[in-house]
């Protein structure tokens, strides 16, 4: 964690490609949005199955390198599962860069139908103060990187000066403070978050946002913020199981599949690969619910996409409203 998360640090040399890192999204909770869920997760969907699950794959996560692990408060009980596993072990957690995020509140109850809503939306401050509490709480000192989570351009999380105060508090205290994005503006969301100052210093020094071979909307955004000296996160780097080898069968996923088998690898570790060969990523996430899917999602590290490799990709883009739309539509099962 740097010294001083509040200041904004001087770019680095870029560790290219990025590394990986792991998120919890999948298995923290019964339910979530990826394609091909009923084959990835046991039938019976129990805490005990999923912690398990999540245990496992942090292990393996760990023994193959993976130092950033990423969670949130909405995941159901990921931050417990992975507070459970850090506890477990110390050794892992003096390496390890935690990351969590808050803004959403779980709400599906363990349940994956019949649900009015998963998770509900609100940054104000009143949910920083429970969700803050309820994160330390499962995660102890465990906390290196604290995201706003989903901001869009009209979220009180760029404009609340009482919030702002609160988590430049939260920074003077260690921890980097940041937000994640979503929707069909995340450039817009990236760069209101880069003029948000406390005290002459900016405030927001880590992104986490959509970036995949469908949706590159947000890739000069997110440039100018690894220039600035954010930590910046891909998540969805395989657009929640699109990009998978068993769903890229349709035409809109044809040049990834065409490229994989050329080069002998798979839909999946091309995906990530082609993420992590971006100049401005730091970590990029993969969302594995299995061993299987971690260990391919991995072989991204090996591979090494030429240019002409990452311009044959670019035909796949999607208009970022598209993109989004189809999104929306995907089944929580």
């Amino acid at each position: 964690m740097p010294t001083d998360p509040t200041a904004t640090p001087a770019p680095a040399a870029h560790p290219h490609p990025a590394r990986l890192g792991l998120g919890t999204a999948a298995v923290g909770r019964p339910g979530y949005i990826n394609l091909g869920r009923d084959a990835d997760l046991p039938a019976d969907r129990t805490v005990d199955a999923l912690r398990e699950r999540t245990h496992a794959l942090l292990d393996a996560a760990y023994a193959a390198g993976v130092r950033y692990l990423d969670t949130a408060r909405s995941y159901g009980r990921a931050e417990e599962f992975l507070g459970q596993w850090l506890a477990e072990h110390p050794d892992a957690a003096a390496e390890v860069t935690v990351a969590s995020k808050w803004g959403y509140t779980y709400t599906a109850d363990w349940r994956t139908s019949a649900v009015t809503a998963h998770e509900v939306k609100e940054h104000s401050t009143a949910v920083y103060d429970r969700q803050i509490h309820e994160t330390r709480t499962l995660l102890g000192d465990h906390l290196d990187v604290y995201l706003v989570h989903s901001v869009t351009p009209d979220s009180p999380a760029l404009t609340d000066p009482a919030l702002h105060h609160r988590l430049a508090a939260l920074a003077a205290d260690g921890v980097r403070v940041g937000l994640s994005t979503s929707g069909p503006a995340q450039a817009d969301t990236i760069r209101r978050a880069l003029t948000v100052t406390t005290a002459g210093r900016p405030l927001f020094t880590a992104v986490q946002s959509t970036w995949n071979p469908l949706e590159t909307s947000a890739a000069t955004a997110l440039a100018e913020a690894h220039a600035a000296g954010r930590l910046v996160v891909v998540k969805e780097a395989m657009a929640n199981g699109r990009l998978a080898g068993r769903n890229a069968t349709g035409p809109d996923t044809a040049p990834l599949r065409t490229l994989a088998d050329r080069t002998g690898t798979t839909p999946d570790a091309l995906a990530l690969a082609a993420a992590a060969a971006q100049p401005w990523a730091d970590v990029v996430l993969s969302g594995a619910a299995t061993l299987d899917q971690l260990t391919s999602n991995l072989a991204a590290t090996a591979l090494h996409p030429t240019p002409e490799d990452l311009a044959a990709l670019t035909t796949m883009a999607e208009p970022a409203d598209a993109y989004w739309r189809t999104r929306a539509s995907l089944p929580w099962s």
